[in-house]
């Protein structure tokens, strides 16, 4: 059943439609639930004219209680559904995310982090009575505290220019051309831009998992998960927003698969000393490894060490002397001699690796 159910989007209830789906079915859930506003009489401007604020019908609950039993059965089933070693992301504002984050604590998942996108272009406070709220939170959790979640690190880093990313991210609304409108109107009150779920589904998905998104709204989760070739699955209560959703997808390209390379994270790489490599006799004390140029050279020792005139150390650490530099990756600089070629020595790491 799993397959019939990738790349699609259903009209239904979701706390009906999850309920059929098989336990341990995707890598992802991202949800962007009613926020529970409980906006009292109509927001207006210092002109008297009308802001278009969120007022439909799917964000009104009677009291907290009826919330926090909604949010209890959502969540409860995105736990069932989820892979053992899947994730959620659910975002919120003050109104909401706070109850959420105690249901998701009480039904076992393990918060990772929160993470506050800070809204480039907000919209004012025009009554003046409080801050402008310029920002809004997502809850980061794996299914339990032993799941081995994706994260891909290096991706990351390199997306915000080789420094770590932070849990801050200042990133726009959606608007001009991303934001769907039908007559000069907004489809979907609450649209989220397409640049936050690249980011999220860069960061914690890989090519072809599978991602649910159990209130699609206008299809955003959708709409990435194809660019960035994901699979995807979507639940949508309300039919306008499905048909705009479904309008949306056949206008959205994939990008190209030789181009959906990701850098692979250092950090899930099996961690090999040296030194292994020689315990094991994949190379011999007494050989002599050499610079890309071949011009300067060391001799391993049988403790997995390295010799160079008068240094002596890991093979970084002599490398790292030879170049005058604080530290340099001795995998790549050492190379060996095989059969008259001459090759990283990072080759034997990597058969090593895939031995095991």
């Amino acid at each position: 059943m799993t397959s019939d159910l990738k790349n699609k989007i259903i009209n239904g209830d979701s706390l009906e439609e999850l309920k059929k789906i098989p336990s341990d079915t995707f890598d992802l859930v991202f949800a962007d639930p009613p926020y529970n506003l409980q906006l009292k009489g109509e927001l207006t401007r210092p002109d008297r004219s009308k802001v278009n604020a969120v007022n439909d019908k799917w964000d009104q609950f009677k009291s907290f209680q009826q919330y926090d039993e909604f949010t209890y059965s959502w969540l409860s089933e995105c736990k069932r559904i989820l892979k053992k070693d899947g994730a959620i992301w659910v975002i919120g504002s003050y109104h909401n995310i706070f109850r959420v984050g105690t249901t998701i604590q009480n039904l076992g998942f393990w918060i990772l982090n929160d993470v506050i996108w800070n809204k480039n272009n907000p919209m004012p406070n025009f009554r003046g009575r409080r801050f402008t709220n310029a920002h809004e939170t997502l809850i980061w959790a794996s299914k339990s505290d032993k799941s081995k979640y994706t994260f891909n690190y290096q991706s990351l880093k390199c997306l915000n220019d080789d420094l770590q990313m932070r849990s801050n991210w200042n990133l726009p609304i959606c608007s001009g051309q991303e934001r769907l409108k039908k007559n000069g109107k907004k489809i979907h009150s609450t649209q989220k831009p397409e640049s936050l779920l690249h980011r999220i589904l860069l960061a914690s998905t890989n090519k072809n998992d599978f991602v649910l998104d159990p209130f699609l709204g206008s299809g955003t989760t959708a709409a990435v998960a194809k660019k960035l070739g994901r699979n995807y699955y979507g639940i949508e209560k309300e039919i306008s927003y499905v048909k705009a959703a479904d309008q949306r997808l056949k206008f959205t390209k994939p990008i190209e698969d030789d181009y959906l390379d990701t850098l692979e994270n250092n950090r899930s790489k099996p961690r090999i000393p040296f030194g292994s490599l020689v315990e094991l006799g994949i190379i011999k004390p007494g050989t002599s490894i050499f610079d890309n140029k071949k011009k300067i050279s060391a001799k391993i020792m049988a403790d997995g060490s390295i010799k160079h005139d008068q240094a002596k150390g890991s093979i970084h650490k002599v490398a790292a002397i030879i170049l005058g530099a604080e530290s340099c990756n001795g995998w790549t600089y050492w190379h060996y001699n095989l059969n008259g070629n001459f090759l990283p020595i990072d080759n034997l790491r990597q058969r090593l690796i895939s031995k095991n």
